[in-house]
C-alpha cells in the first residue's frame, strides 16, 4: 500500500492544478501527461485519489515521479483553462513560472479561482462544445513546451 506522504513533493516551474476532478482516470492520465511535459500536480481537496487502482493504472507509474503541490502552494501566474469566454490559449503570455488551473467537467473552475486568472480557451473546430479534462490539459502542456522549445 502506497500513502501520500510516500509521493514526490517540490516544486516546478509549471504545476496543474485540479480543481474537484473526480474521475480517477482523468487524474491519472494528467498526472501522466504532467510527468512528460515536466509539470508538477496539485489536487484540490474532493479530487480523485492518486493512488486509487483506476488512477494508478490511467498514470503508468508517473505519480511516483510528478511532485505533488499543496493546492494553497501553487506559484506563478494562474491560467484558468475555461470552455467558453477567454482568450485562446496560443494568445496569452504563457511564460513559466505558471499554474494551469482544470476544473472538473461537470462544474468546471467556481468563480473565486476565475476571478483571480487570466482566463484562456482552447478553440475548437468542427463545433465542438468542449473537452474533456485531460484532453484540454494535455494540450495546455504541449502548447507550453510547444513555445519554449521554438
Amino acid at each position: 500500500m502506497f500513502r501520500r506522504e510516500d509521493l514526490p513533493s517540490g516544486a516546478r516551474d509549471v504545476t496543474v492544478a485540479l480543481w474537484r476532478v473526480t474521475d480517477p482516470g482523468n487524474v491519472g492520465a494528467l498526472l501522466r501527461t504532467a510527468d512528460a511535459f515536466g509539470a508538477a500536480v496539485a489536487l484540490s481537496p474532493e479530487c480523485a485519489d492518486p493512488l486509487g487502482p483506476r488512477a494508478l493504472r490511467a498514470s503508468a507509474g508517473a505519480i511516483f515521479r510528478v511532485p505533488l503541490v499543496d493546492w494553497n502552494a501553487v506559484a506563478g501566474r494562474r491560467i484558468a483553462l475555461v470552455a467558453h469566454g477567454g482568450e485562446p490559449l496560443s494568445g496569452l503570455d504563457l511564460e513559466p513560472p505558471l499554474t494551469l488551473l482544470l476544473g472538473s467537467e461537470r462544474e468546471g473552475l467556481p468563480q473565486s479561482l476565475v476571478t483571480d486568472s487570466y482566463l484562456a480557451t482552447i478553440p475548437l473546430p468542427g463545433g465542438a462544445e468542449s473537452l474533456n479534462v485531460a484532453a484540454a490539459g494535455a494540450i495546455a502542456l504541449y502548447e507550453l513546451s510547444r513555445r519554449s522549445s521554438s
